[in-house]
């Protein structure tokens, strides 16, 4: 088994503890949206496409654990750190680039690292290509528009 999926094993065993069905089915859209999100823009910019998915499958994992979005990109990382190291899946160095991109990954209007941004930015496709009725957030329309001048969409 990829160690993609095996995280992704793990993953939905976390998220079928949710007991609310319309908060568990968000939350597999959200990650898995964002995983194959990323993975497209990893393969365009020539960055790691697996560990970038595998970030994205952890990135809110601690948010949908507890119900809280308090401070969550930085107990996110903590979380997915213990997660990498109990799986096994990930060497030190791996581990440090995902859990950096889950860290800075709600600091949409700061740059970090390409992977950092690449998972903010697969992040940002799905809140607002997920459902085009809603308005997109403001701290979310300045990057949004780059992708969308990325991709050639209009």
């Amino acid at each position: 088994m990829s160690r993609l999926k095996e995280l992704r094993t793990y993953v939905d065993d976390e998220l079928n503890k949710i007991t609310d069905t319309s908060k568990r089915t968000s939350a597999i859209v959200h990650l898995y949206g964002v995983s194959l999100a990323v993975t497209m823009i990893a393969k365009k910019r020539n960055l790691d496409y697996e560990l970038l998915s595998m970030a994205a499958m952890l990135h809110d994992l601690h948010a949908y654990r507890t119900g809280s979005y308090d401070d969550h990109a930085h107990k996110g990382a903590e979380l997915a750190r213990e997660i990498l190291h109990e799986l096994n899946l990930t060497n030190d160095a791996e581990t440090e680039i995902i859990c950096s991109a889950i860290y800075h990954h709600d600091d949409k209007l700061i740059t970090d690292s390409p992977t950092d941004e690449a998972l903010k930015d697969a992040d940002v496709i799905h809140h607002c290509m997920n459902d085009l009725s809603k308005a997109i957030k403001e701290k979310e329309q300045a990057r949004f528009d780059k992708l969308c001048e990325e991709f050639g969409l209009k």
